[in-house]
């Protein structure tokens, strides 16, 4: 049998699948634990980091990625708690598509920024999934934290 390289589109397609389905599993066990959600979702961020460590990939490579994840993930979510609390589930959704248009171009800036200084390291399909979703998922899990926990909402 031979082995999958790596740096393939395939590879990177089949772990986040794996990923995706894990994460969609847990989400969906605990959806009705409101003060759990934030928390399960940073420990999932560091779940999807799994396939990094297993291949190797060294996780100086995923900054940039997990920078924007961060930042996109992490405002998108205070727009669609804006937008819920003020017009219910369709100010959630306007809330939310208008926070990621907005939040993609600001993480963006600083993804380039970072990714610009790493002039020489080789990025994947793969390693910017992997450090994209691991970053939305800890933007999205520290924001619900706080907003749910620390701040009540």
């Amino acid at each position: 049998m031979t082995s999958m390289n790596k740096e393939t589109l395939t590879f990177a397609i089949i772990n986040i699948a794996v990923l995706t389905i894990i994460i969609l599993g847990v989400s969906y066990l605990s959806i009705n634990q409101k003060m759990l959600i934030g928390p399960l979702l940073i420990l999932l961020g560091i779940v999807s980091l799994v396939p990094a460590l297993l291949f190797k990939i060294p996780l100086k490579l995923l900054r940039s990625d997990i920078i924007f994840g961060l930042i996109d993930n992490g405002i998108l979510i205070i727009f669609a708690l804006i937008g819920a609390e003020l017009f219910g589930i369709f100010g959630a959704i306007v809330g939310g598509a208008v926070g990621n248009a907005i939040t993609d171009g600001f993480a963006g800036i600083f993804e380039g920024f970072d990714a610009q200084k790493m002039k020489s390291v080789k990025r994947t399909a793969l390693s910017v999934a992997i450090g994209k979703l691991a970053g939305c998922l800890f933007g999205a899990g520290f924001v619900l934290t706080i907003g749910w926990t620390i701040l009540g909402l």
